[in-house]
């Protein structure tokens, strides 16, 4: 699962998953490996644009996501990334197949999620509502707890149009936290990836301004040069005006070329996973 994961093999995935559902058939009662079958499902609908030919079936991962992130939230019911990742699995079934009761279960799950732990689960919040319409309540919500997610994990306010992340050093010392707040082994690039879908958010905004700023706060990061998106960023801080309307838009299949938001590109998850 790692080395698939950490290494973007993205065209791996399907061997990754024979092996994961292998040893889940084996032991069907351990929470960590549904929990990894989940994320390949979701890494495989999440960076579908990938593909060079894509097919309906594509969404049917959402549902098998959403199959095991249940089985590991019910053997591990006080994993508060399980409960994250169920909510955000919900959601992304609900919205393929339309089901308002879903969709509304998926939201309050979220809710649920960031009570539980949200130093980690604020991102996942904001991260899914990145995706609707930025005059919409979700979105304008999904803003706030990135805004959020950086003064939980800092420890005080930050200035919102000079934003400058520095969490408090006592916050960080176990690994539970650094996992939420700074760049781990499980996420080499947690920060960087954090920085520019807030960005892409805040462009979406039309802020644009701000999110330059923000934008640079990845740049900031110690690991920063060893960061594989590092030129999509920076193309990011000279383009943030002109993806105003880019980035409002519904993003066509076929079009290859203009900028996608974080959540919607070939990088959604890798921009934090990938070595």
């Amino acid at each position: 699962f790692w080395q698939t994961f950490h290494s973007g093999a993205y065209e791996k995935i399907p061997d990754a998953l024979t092996a994961l559902k292998g040893a889940y058939l084996q032991n069907p009662n351990d929470a960590t490996t549904a929990a990894h079958i989940g994320f390949m499902h979701m890494w495989r609908l999440a960076e579908n644009g990938r593909l060079s030919t894509r097919s309906p079936d594509i969404t049917d991962n959402a549902t098998l996501a959403h199959k095991y992130f249940q089985e590991a939230h019910a053997l591990r019911p006080d994993d508060a990334r399980f409960t994250g990742f169920l909510a955000s699995s919900t959601l992304a079934e609900g919205g393929i197949h339309q089901d308002e009761k879903l969709t509304r279960q998926g939201y309050y799950l979220l809710k649920e999620a960031v009570a539980a732990w949200p130093e980690f689960n604020l991102f996942t919040a904001g991260y899914v509502m990145s995706s609707k319409p930025f005059d919409s309540p979700q979105f304008k919500e999904g803003l706030a707890q990135m805004w959020q997610n950086m003064e939980a994990c800092q420890g005080a306010p930050v200035d919102r149009q000079r934003p400058s992340y520095r969490p408090v050093a006592e916050k960080i010392a176990d690994e539970k936290t650094q996992h939420a707040c700074g760049n781990s082994w499980i996420t080499p690039h947690n920060m960087e990836g954090f920085f520019l879908n807030m960005g892409d958010m805040l462009v979406k905004a039309g802020d644009w301004q701000t999110a330059k700023n923000v934008y640079r706060e990845a740049q900031a990061q110690p690991t920063y040069a060893k960061w594989p998106y590092a030129s999509i960023l920076e193309k990011r801080i000279e383009q943030a005006e002109q993806n105003v309307a880019i980035f409002r838009q519904v993003p066509s299949s076929t079009d290859k070329i203009s900028p996608r938001m974080m959540n919607q590109s070939t990088f959604a998850c890798m921009a934090c996973h990938q070595n």
